[in-house]
């Protein structure tokens, strides 16, 4: 049970945000705090060694740190940060940066999702059949947004295979 836990807990989460995020363009708290809470009783019952732990809290930390910066700049959603921290801390310095370049690479696919949707709404506008139509004025109120939370769960779910929990440890 223990095992099937380990293996399931993160991916199912990470799920979660994403359908949050691309529902209403919110991780709620709840959800990235219980995330990283589940961390410390997971490493306790698989029996991960203290030296492990040790680097995966300081995968959290420096996600964290970054999740911060990328906050400050506009870059990131508040919840997005804290989701990528509390992620940080399932990967362990070991699986962080694999975690990075597969959350960056899903992100450009849906930068370039959001874009060329963009793009098609302004279109929509400039060629409705009625000017006061819902979807032109939605189209011109629609601030591209990223629901970045997407891009965190796909990344987090292709690099969880190569995990502490996944290769043996747990």
């Amino acid at each position: 049970m223990i095992q099937t836990l380990s293996t399931a807990l993160l991916p199912i989460l990470m799920i979660v945000a994403a359908l949050s995020d691309l529902t209403s363009f919110r991780i709620p708290n709840w959800l990235t705090g219980l995330t990283a809470l589940l961390f410390f009783p997971m490493a306790w019952l698989t029996g991960m060694p203290l030296g492990e732990f040790g680097w995966h809290l300081l995968a959290g930390g420096i996600l964290f740190a970054a999740g911060f910066a990328l906050f400050s700049f506009g870059v990131f959603g508040g919840g997005d940060a804290k989701m990528m921290a509390a992620a940080g801390l399932w990967f362990g310095t070991a699986q962080t940066m694999p975690f990075l370049v597969a959350t960056v690479f899903a992100g450009g696919i849906l930068a370039a999702a959001v874009a060329l949707w963009s793009m098609f709404m302004a279109v929509v506008d400039i060629h409705g059949p009625n000017e006061d139509a819902g979807l032109v004025k939605v189209a011109r109120k629609i601030k591209p947004k990223l629901p970045y939370g997407f891009a965190l769960a796909v990344g987090a779910i292709v690099t969880y295979p190569h995990t502490w929990w996944m290769a043996g440890g747990a």
